[in-house]
C-alpha cells in the first residue's frame, strides 16, 4: 500500500522539496557548481528552516544509497523521483551530488545571498500566501466569476481568514520592496499565478500596491 502521508514525510519530506525547486529547471548540477535550482533551494530554506538542511541531506543520501527495490515499487511504498531529464543511471550520482552541495553548504556556512527568486518554485516558497491570492482569485477564469479586480478582492478579504490576509499584506509590501523594473513585475505576477492583467490604467507594481492598501484594515 501507498506510504502514509506521515512516514512519506519522514522519509521523504525534504526530498520532495528539494524535486521541488527543479520544477521546469535544468537538473545541471556540477560537483564544482550547484545549479540554479539548487541554489534556489538553499537561499529559500537557509532564509526560512536552516534546520531543514541537514534533512534535506540525509534523505537524498539515503535515497541515493539505497534506493526502491522492486517489493516497495510493487507495493507504492516508495518516493517517485520526479522526471528529471537525467538517464536512469545518472539519477543516483546526480543526488549524491547535491547531498555534497548541501553538505558544503552546511559546513562552511556558505549562504546564497539575498536575490530576486529565480525559479517558479522559488516565487511561490517566498510568497506563498500571494500565490494562493493570484492563482486562486485572479486565474483566467476571474471575469466570468466576478465583476472586477476590485470585486475578487473583496471577495478574497471577507472569505479568507484575517490572520492570512495579514500574512499576504506582509508579503506584498516584501515584493515591492525588491524594486524591480515592470517587466520583472510582471514576470512576478504571472509566476505567482495572476493570468489577467491588473485593471487599467494600473502598471503591475502599481496594483500590487494599490491590492496591499485596499488589504490592509
Amino acid at each position: 500500500m501507498p506510504l502514509s502521508p506521515l512516514e512519506h514525510d519522514r522519509r521523504y519530506g525534504e526530498l520532495d522539496q528539494v524535486m521541488r525547486a527543479y520544477t521546469g529547471q535544468p537538473a545541471d548540477d556540477t560537483p564544482d557548481q550547484p545549479s540554479n535550482a539548487l541554489t534556489a533551494y538553499l537561499r529559500q530554506t537557509w532564509h526560512t528552516r536552516p534546520w531543514a538542511l541537514a534533512t534535506a541531506e540525509r534523505q537524498l543520501r539515503d535515497y541515493a544509497e539505497h534506493p526502491p527495490g522492486r517489493l516497495r515499487q510493487r507495493l507504492g511504498e516508495f518516493y517517485a523521483i520526479p522526471d528529471t531529464g537525467l538517464p536512469d543511471d545518472e539519477i543516483q550520482p546526480w543526488l549524491r551530488c547535491l547531498a555534497d552541495h548541501i553538505r558544503h553548504s552546511i559546513e562552511q556556512g556558505e549562504v546564497p545571498p539575498p536575490a530576486t527568486p529565480a525559479t517558479h518554485w522559488e516565487w511561490h516558497a517566498r510568497f506563498p500566501e500571494l500565490g494562493q491570492l493570484l492563482g486562486g482569485w485572479f486565474s483566467q477564469d476571474m471575469p466570468d466569476e466576478y465583476d472586477d479586480h476590485d470585486t475578487a478582492l473583496a471577495d478574497y478579504r471577507t472569505s479568507t481568514h484575517p490572520h492570512l490576509v495579514a500574512r499576504v499584506i506582509g508579503e506584498l509590501h516584501e515584493l515591492l520592496a525588491l524594486h524591480l523594473d515592470e517587466s520583472d513585475y510582471a514576470l512576478a505576477l504571472s509566476e505567482l499565478g495572476m493570468e489577467i492583467d491588473p485593471p487599467t490604467p494600473y502598471s503591475p507594481s502599481s496594483w500590487l500596491a494599490l491590492t496591499a492598501d485596499h488589504l490592509t484594515p
